[in-house]
């Protein structure tokens, strides 16, 4: 038995409802989270992505995708470094060294459904498609370059009350 400190009042929160897929067709869309995970046998890692659907009827629904980048199968590794591959294509960065890199940047995926497979039920699988002649993947702000002089560094403010003295 849980006692709560209050009592809780369920017609206050909605509540959550069954996952369902996204359906099959083409979205866009961008990463928004993304990490390394260990496998669940410990044997490998995977990059664990969260992607934000930016249009249409689906706009705001997630849809998830695993990249197996180390694993002692080399087909395996295979798989997932193309797809590493066709995530740069689609989202214009071609050299990357971390996966934030990727994020934010809006792109084109097709969402097939795939069908039920080793006890569990259907669910999706994302292609990442390049972008289409004449469009370029919206450009992603790049980071400003530390100035170790500190000469870009804005004036402090004279008027601000942390900067005045006495």
């Amino acid at each position: 038995m849980a006692r709560f400190d209050t009592s809780f009042d369920a017609t206050s929160v909605e509540p959550t409802t069954a996952y369902e897929l996204l359906p099959a067709g083409k979205y866009r869309a961008q990463i928004v989270e993304s990490e390394m995970r260990v496998t669940k046998n410990g044997m490998g890692q995977f990059l664990w992505l969260m992607l934000d659907i930016l249009e249409g009827e689906q706009k705001g629904r997630k849809i998830f995708d695993q990249l197996n980048l180390v694993n002692p199968n080399p087909t395996t590794v295979e798989i997932a470094q193309r797809t590493l591959s066709a995530i740069c294509h689609a989202t214009g960065r071609m050299h990357v060294s971390d996966s934030e890199e990727l994020h934010l940047i809006p792109m084109t995926i097709q969402v097939k459904i795939r069908p039920p497979k080793n006890g569990y039920g259907e669910s999706n699988a994302i292609a990442y498609l390049p972008p289409e002649r004449g469009s370029t993947p919206a450009a992603r702000p790049a980071k400003p370059a530390p100035d170790p002089a500190g000469s870009s560094l804005p004036p402090k403010m004279a008027s601000a009350p942390w900067n005045k003295k006495g």
